[in-house]
């Protein structure tokens, strides 16, 4: 598989810094066009043990614009598994650009309607079959932690006074606080609306020695999971123009919105050194009109 690790450098963010604190981010997107930024690192420990019990199939969760889905779908393929997606949503549906791509790589689906899509565990005991390996939704998971752990050894951030990610299931975010050193504060951005069981979720994934402080912040999902209102996009050109950075209507808009805000109100010290971590895939911004964003 073909993951370019040597691809990620630090990308300074000049509209996010000014005299009293200085942002960069990490560039994870550039590591392969599908399987994509912290997609990779959070399924790569999956793959392996998918692959020591001999699994012929992989099967996980997600919704039509899924960036955990199509990479998947694209891992599965170059290590020779077959992969099943268990989708929320109806399946008279015609299908995303996203599914569309998984399907192009193999990946069957079975559709789920909203209500029973939220007892997963009920699905697995449905739907398994012998050979099946099953990845929970967007890694979530120890594994999943484990391979996002790796993300901070990929090139030195011991300079760092805080580490930003965008949150949704908190699995990156887990892997960050294990992986961070002791000087270092990591903050979450959540994108789910009123998600204040992240904390919990976080935690559960985190051995007794992790050390690394971290903070959950909430209010900046602009309306909910992939809400996109006018003036999100708008900042998302801003930031193209200013920085040639792309980022999506999910996680990474509403991370570098919010550090924009909260470096605003001062909530950094003085002299604090940022870096925010590019989560890839832009699968949320396939939904937009053609036309929407600059890339």
């Amino acid at each position: 598989m073909l993951i370019n690790i040597e691809n990620i450098y630090i990308h300074p963010v000049k509209s996010l810094s000014d005299t009293q604190v200085q942002t960069d981010i990490l560039r994870l997107d550039l590591i392969h066009p599908v399987i994509s930024g912290n997609k990779w690192f959070k399924l790569k420990y999956y793959l392996e043990e998918a692959r020591r019990e001999d699994a012929v199939c992989l099967a996980s969760f997600g919704g039509a614009y899924s960036n955990h889905i199509v990479a998947l779908a694209c891992a599965a393929k170059e290590k020779g598994f077959n992969s099943i997606g268990f989708i929320r949503g109806d399946e008279n549906t015609p299908l995303s650009a996203t599914l569309q791509e998984a399907a192009a790589y193999g990946m069957q689906f079975i559709f789920v309607d909203r209500e029973a899509y939220r007892n997963k565990e009920a699905i697995t005991q449905q739907y398994h079959q012998p050979g099946w390996y099953w990845i929970p939704e967007g890694g979530y998971g120890a594994l999943g932690a484990e391979g996002a752990a790796d993300i901070l050894k990929t090139t030195d951030t011991s300079t760092y006074t805080h580490i930003l990610c965008a949150t949704g299931t908190g699995t990156m975010m887990s892997g960050l606080v294990m992986a961070g050193q002791p000087h270092q504060k990591i903050i979450g951005i959540s994108v789910l609306k009123n998600h204040l069981s992240l904390e919990n979720e976080i935690k559960t994934l985190l051995p007794d020695t992790a050390h690394a402080f971290f903070e959950c912040v909430h209010g900046y999902h602009f309306g909910g999971y992939a809400k996109h209102p006018e003036n999100l996009l708008a900042y998302m050109r801003e930031l193209w123009q200013c920085d040639a950075l792309p980022t999506d209507i999910v996680y990474t808009a509403k991370l570098c919105y919010a550090v924009k805000d909260l470096i605003a109100k001062k909530q950094f010290p003085v002299n604090s050194k940022l870096l925010l971590i590019h989560s890839g895939g832009l699968q949320g911004n396939r939904s937009l009109p053609q036309g929407s964003l600059p890339y």
